[in-house]
């Protein structure tokens, strides 16, 4: 839930960004999107979100710039990153750090890789090998060493795909999904 409109302070810049971005249906809207996930069918079969909330999450997120919504020729629609949403990022990899820290004894559920020369990323997104601070269209995301897929989401093609290594931004292409 956002916080009402005529809360005290809202010339607060965070209180504004949790407008936008506080709820944690739209994060992981936003981390999905990171990961290849275009397509409202998509969102809602992986993340298993009411499809009334997700609606109203993308709509806000396109609205507020976060997303485009781009309406193909044979009538699909695709949501994708834009630079504000790329922008992002930093706080998206901070929380999942932050949670494999607490609440994944196993390890990180993800590790990241500069593309370039394969080398790991630390938790502010620089290259162990190069030193370069990465940006995020050459970044590689891959299991890490506490991933555990959900049970039965090896069925479905975004679910395997977002488990396999792959560029983040790089598209999940499925034919079968349902769009809005």
């Amino acid at each position: 839930m956002t916080l009402p409109s005529t809360y005290a302070d809202r010339n607060c810049s965070l209180v504004r960004t949790l407008e936008v971005v506080g709820e944690r249906w739209t994060l992981l809207i936003v981390r999905d999107a990171f990961f290849g996930v275009r397509r409202f069918g998509d969102f809602a079969t992986r993340l298993k979100i009411p499809r009334a909330v997700l609606t109203s999450r993308l709509k806000t997120l396109v609205q507020e710039g976060v997303l485009s919504r781009d309406d193909e020729a044979g009538g699909g629609v695709e949501y994708r990153l834009t630079a504000k949403g790329i922008e992002l990022w930093p706080v998206v990899r901070t929380l999942m750090n932050w949670g494999d820290a607490h609440y994944s004894p196993a390890g990180a559920k993800r590790s990241f890789r500069h593309e370039r020369d394969g080398g790991l990323l630390d938790h502010e997104g620089r290259c162990e090998d190069c030193g370069l601070v990465v940006p995020v269209p050459e970044i590689l995301h891959e299991p890490g060493p506490g991933f555990e897929p959900a049970p039965g989401s090896g069925r479905h093609r975004v679910a395997e795909a977002t488990s396999t290594p792959r560029r983040l931004l790089e598209p999940i292409l499925t034919s079968h999904a349902r769009s809005r």
